[in-house]
C-alpha cells in the first residue's frame, strides 16, 4: 500500500493537470482594484459559464431523457456529490416538491458527510469511496433510478464509488465535471463535462465550477419536469401552494392560462382541492373535478392531451 508521502505526491501531479486549479498570471493585481474594476472583471469569467454549458448541450439532452425514462417507470433521480457540489445536488433535490409537486423521494440529493456538510465542512468526507454506495444501498437503489455524480475536479473518491456502485445494479448514470477526462465521467455512462477554465480566485471551485453545475442541475429536473407534464403553456401547473405567496400565484396562473377572473380562479382552486392543474382542466373542458381528475391519468398528467380528450 503506497504511504502517504507517495500519496500526497500522486495528488498534487493529478491536481497539477486540472484547469480547476491552475492558475493564471493575468490576476496578481486583484487585491490593488478598486470594488467596480473587480465586479467587471468578475463578471466577465462569470459569462464563459453559459458558452461552456451550451457545448455540452447533447450530452445533456442524453441525460435528460434518460432521467425522464426512468422517470416514467417509477424511478427516481439521485445526485451524488461533496462540498460545494454536494450542496448544489441537494439544493435542486429540495425545490423540486414545491416548484413541481413532486414527491420529496423522488429528487434525492446525497452529500458527503451526510447532513452536517450541508451547512459545515466534514473533513475527509468526499475521500470516502464506499459512503455513497452505502447511501445507494440504503435507499434501495434500482435499474430504474438515475445517479447523477457532481465534482468540479472530477475526481472525487465519494462519487466514483457511487457511480460505480450505480452501474452495477444496472441505474443509469451520469457525471458533471468541470475537467475534460476526469473520472467520473469514466465511471458514469454519460459525462457532462463542463470545463469553464481557472478559476477567478484560485483554489475555489464554488465559482464558475459551482456556477456550471447549476445551470445543469436546473436543465435536468426543469426539462425532464417539462416531458412529465408538469408545466403548460411555459408555466408550472403542479406547484405547491405550502405559503400565502405560492397561493396567489396558483390563483393568477389559473386566471391567466384559462382567461377567468380572480374569483372564478379561486372557486375552481378551491373546488379542485388546490390542484393548478385540474382547476385549468375544469376550466377548460367545463368539466367536474371526478371527470378532469380520470381524464388527466388517462393523459398520463399531460394537462394538454387532457384538455383534447374531453374537447
Amino acid at each position: 500500500m503506497p504511504n502517504d508521502d507517495s500519496r500526497l505526491a500522486t495528488l498534487l501531479s493529478v491536481l497539477e493537470r486540472l484547469d480547476t486549479e491552475a492558475s493564471t498570471t493575468d490576476r496578481g493585481d486583484l487585491d490593488l482594484l478598486g470594488t467596480a474594476e473587480l465586479v467587471r472583471r468578475m463578471n466577465a469569467e462569470d459569462r464563459r459559464v453559459p458558452e461552456a454549458v451550451a457545448e455540452r448541450a447533447e450530452e445533456i439532452a442524453i441525460v435528460v431523457d434518460g432521467i425522464t425514462e426512468r422517470f416514467r417507470r417509477g424511478g427516481r433521480l439521485i445526485y451524488i456529490g461533496a462540498g460545494t457540489a454536494g450542496r448544489i445536488g441537494v439544493l435542486d433535490a429540495s425545490e423540486c416538491p414545491p416548484t413541481f409537486g413532486t414527491d420529496p423521494s423522488m429528487v434525492v440529493g446525497l452529500i458527503a458527510g451526510g447532513e452536517t456538510a450541508i451547512r459545515s465542512a466534514v473533513e475527509n468526507a468526499e475521500d470516502d469511496d464506499e459512503a455513497a454506495e452505502a447511501s445507494l444501498r440504503e435507499l434501495g437503489l434500482s435499474e430504474n433510478d438515475t445517479v447523477v455524480g457532481i465534482s468540479a475536479s472530477g475526481r472525487t473518491p465519494y462519487v466514483v464509488g457511487g457511480l460505480i456502485y450505480a452501474r452495477s445494479v444496472g441505474a443509469f448514470t451520469a457525471a458533471i465535471a468541470s475537467n475534460a477526462g476526469s473520472d467520473i465521467g469514466a465511471a458514469a455512462e454519460v459525462a457532462i463535462e463542463v470545463v469553464t477554465g481557472p478559476e477567478f480566485i484560485s483554489g475555489s471551485t464554488r465559482l464558475k465550477s459551482g456556477t456550471a453545475q447549476k445551470l445543469v442541475v436546473n436543465m435536468l429536473t426543469t426539462l425532464s419536469m417539462i416531458n412529465l407534464g408538469k408545466t403548460y403553456r411555459g408555466v408550472m401547473v403542479d406547484l405547491l401552494a405550502t405559503n400565502e405567496k405560492l397561493h396567489a400565484r396558483s390563483i393568477r396562473t389559473v386566471s391567466q392560462l384559462a382567461g377567468v377572473d380572480i374569483d372564478q380562479a379561486a372557486a375552481a382552486l378551491q373546488a379542485a382541492d388546490g390542484s393548478v392543474k385540474l382547476a385549468l382542466l375544469m376550466l377548460a373542458a367545463d368539466a367536474t373535478p371526478q371527470d378532469a381528475a380520470a381524464a388527466l391519468h388517462e393523459a398520463d398528467g399531460i394537462l394538454r392531451d387532457a384538455i383534447a380528450a374531453l374537447a
